[in-house]
């Protein structure tokens, strides 16, 4: 034996005695490089913030290295800050202190890791460390999770893995951003490993009933961590039945319920939950943002949304966040479907594959997921870079593999050749992340953060109850109970999410139904967001701009003292006389009337919705507010009236501003048609239809089609007393 190969051979003795410690280090090392080069971006961006802010403070900051303070790149993050408070404080669930059950998290394990965090004293901006260590220890065991991925190839394939995953610039944006992907992904490699061992003992036929439980637990944390999670783990539970085949029916059923039916119940119970606290089984977020919930698309208008949303997501990720040129973005699609012909890596290849595709196309039906950064694509991303990077790592290592010598040449020079390109041509996007991830952690401290901070501390600010456009950071910074007029917040179970929706009118009828002294008496806004909402209802008190927007709504974020007077005496006739009595109502626009009364039109998804500030016509000094529904020529109205007197003569009171004269008739069951007509007039009309008296406490009313487009604000029913 040669002298010299005695200390080589102890070498790789050791090497192979401690490589698992090896790559731990590695894996633990790339994480913390790559974490570090984006959150120093935000130290550094914020720092540039605190500079700008107080130029006097130059000497202290610079020379002293004074480092940035903690931000976040997206006003989402601190949604999930917001519940993590509420949490710590004993109201898991509850986005803002008051507003009861929220459904508006995207995420119901998450905020209670991060609840951890506050409660260990992670506090204000603070609680970003806590989610930057949350991240980095995910995106660890992601790592450590994937190993299994390189189970048929050379042990030095797994080194290719934290780079490969690493190393698009997009992903580790969202991995770093404080949202929940890293957690998510996290948990889905520990389901990944259980699902591998559970492959491994179907195919030797040993039992699996306990380690089928155990995927079930770790499928129920995914989709508790994202509910789109439950298409992963689907995948992982059919491909393991595909397994499990030859088995006994019963034997894989019973495999089949122990791993999904977990998953399953979180899906359930919160669907369950969200019915009976807030009235809607979907999640606040899904009505807001999922196009199928859509008040005003057709079905066919759904499908080409969904198809230019999965269509977008490929193309914009490939050709945008893959590459500086388009062109190059596809290798990363090529290397993915090398591991599909190579028997080695084939089975977790179709999984990732599976995984990936699934994924891409549940987000498909999110109408939002062409903003932040993309971040909703990532989990896929991470699938597919992942099988790319196996792809790699069998090309590699065809160099010992391969029997044939030109595949043993071709194979290594193809993915170096690769792998290269695709390296060169993602720096430059990857700097580009980098850059982008500090500015615009440094525009949400500049504007949200600055904003939140000053109405807790400036005391003409201060509120007892803030109306924001946009619920996070302003009410996370304030610490000052809050109201989400989009409806990602949650209140009190009113539908305030599919109200925005549909108009910000049918929000302001949500508001009018809060007591006046527990309504919002501060609004932060967005000007452009809401037409004429802020100048109709506000007083602009403050201002917070951004500079260098990159992530923002609007270049500045105004405060408004709120004027809610017009709303008092919205609910009621003005042309009621003192020996009548308003029986019942139904408030067109506000649609928990329109729920009560079962209001409906006769073809077609229901009415826009429009709103009008006129003089109040008993007070002309005043103003009075209210939202119609507003249906075409040809569309009948259809609405209950309850609770009233048999035999006692009945008026209906119609409120409308109509700009045209409008005729249509109005049906009772079993009586003759009465024809109204709404003559034009400028300001508020309330037109008096006299009915038979009714011989039942309830009745259904009919409004037929007219022959103008038209718009009614409230319907009452009024008897004598």
């Amino acid at each position: 034996m040669n002298p010299g190969s005695a200390p080589l051979a102890r070498a790789r003795v050791l090497f192979t005695r401690y490589e698992p410690v090896i790559y731990f280090v590695f894996a633990g090392v790339c994480t913390l490089l790559v974490a570090c080069r984006f959150y120093s971006s935000l130290r550094l961006q914020t720092l540039y913030a605190l500079l700008w802010a107080r130029p006097d403070r130059f000497d202290a900051l610079v020379h002293r290295a004074t480092p940035g303070l903690w931000s976040a790149p997206l006003d989402d993050v601190f949604i999930h800050f917001d519940f993590a408070r509420q949490a710590a404080r004993g109201h898991p669930f509850e986005w803002s202190e008051g507003t009861g059950y929220s459904s508006g998290g995207t995420s119901l394990l998450y905020p209670l890791v991060l609840a951890i965090g506050y409660l260990c004293g992670f506090h204000e901006l603070a609680l970003m460390i806590w989610a930057a260590w949350v991240a980095c220890l995910s995106v660890f065991t992601l790592l450590l999770a994937a190993q299994r991925l390189c189970g048929g190839l050379p042990r030095w394939t797994v080194y290719l893995l934290p780079p490969g995953l690493l190393c698009v610039g997009a992903l580790d944006w969202s991995l770093w951003s404080g949202m929940e992907v890293a957690l998510f992904l996290a948990l889905w490699g520990v389901a990944f490993v259980v699902w591998d061992d559970l492959h491994a003992a179907a195919s030797s036929g040993k039992p699996l009933l306990t380690l089928a439980a155990c995927l079930g637990l770790c499928g129920a944390a995914v989709v508790a961590t994202r509910p789109e999670g439950v298409a992963a783990v689907f995948v992982l539970v059919a491909s393991l039945l595909w397994t499990a085949r030859g088995r006994e029916p019963k034997a894989r059923l019973l495999l089949a319920a122990l791993s999904s039916a977990p998953a399953l119940l979180v899906l359930v119970a919160q669907a369950t939950a969200n019915r009976l606290l807030t009235g809607e089984s979907s999640a606040a977020g899904a009505l807001v943002k999922l196009e199928m919930h859509h008040p005003f698309m057709t079905r066919a208008e759904v499908w080409d949304a969904w198809l230019f949303h999965l269509k977008y997501q490929v193309l914009r990720v490939t050709q945008y966040h893959f590459s500086d040129v388009p062109a190059f973005g596809w290798l990363v699609w090529l290397l993915a479907t090398v591991p599909l012909f190579d028997k080695a890596t084939r089975r977790y290849a179709l999984v990732l594959w599976a995984s990936a595709a699934s994924w891409v196309m549940v987000v498909a039906l999110n109408g939002q997921v062409r903003w932040q950064n993309e971040r909703y694509t990532m989990p896929a991303v991470a699938w597919l870079l992942l099988d790319a990077t196996l792809g790699l790592g069998a090309l590699l290592s065809l160099a010992t593999r391969a029997r044939d010598r030109r595949a043993a040449l071709a194979g290594p020079l193809a993915g170096i050749a690769m792998a290269t390109l695709f390296l060169i041509h993602q720096a430059p996007r990857f700097r580009d992340q980098v850059w982008f991830f500090g500015r615009a952690s440094r525009n949400i401290l500049d504007q949200h953060l600055t904003a939140g901070e000053a109405i807790r501390s400036k005391a003409a600010l201060r509120s007892n109850r803030v109306l924001v456009g946009d619920a996070g950071a302003i009410p996370y910074a304030s610490d000052t109970p809050a109201l989400d007029i989009i409806g990602l917040g949650g209140f009190r179970g009113l539908p305030f999410a599919r109200a925005t929706r549909i108009n910000v009118a049918a929000a302001i009828e949500l508001i009018e139904r809060i007591p006046p002294s527990e309504r919002p008496d501060l609004m932060a806004l967005y000007p452009s967001w809401w037409g004429d909402f802020p100048s109709w209802f506000g007083d602009r008190i403050a201002e917070f701009p951004v500079r260098g927007n990159v992530i923002c709504g609007g270049a500045s974020k105004v405060l408004y003292r709120p004027r809610w007077e017009s709303l008092d005496h919205s609910g009621v006739p003005s042309s009621l006389e003192p020996d009548e009595q308003l029986v019942d109502g139904v408030d067109m626009a506000d649609l928990v009337s329109e729920g009560q009364h079962h209001y409906r039109v006769s073809v077609g998804n229901l009415g826009r919705v429009a709103m009008k500030l006129l003089p109040n016509p008993n007070k002309p000094s005043e103003d009075l507010w209210d939202a119609a529904r507003i249906v075409s020529p040809g569309v009948s109205e259809l609405f209950d009236l309850d609770r009233l007197t048999p035999g006692r003569p009945l008026w209906l009171v119609v409120r409308s501003a109509p700009t045209v004269t409008t005729d249509f008739d109005l049906y009772l069951d079993g009586e003759r048609p009465v024809h109204v007509t709404l003559p034009a007039r400028d300001g508020w009309s309330e037109v008096r239809v006299p009915l038979p008296a009714s011989n039942t406490r309830r009745l259904t009313v009919r409004l037929g089609p007219s022959n103008v487009e038209r718009a009614l604000y409230q319907v009452w029913a009024v008897q004598r007393l």
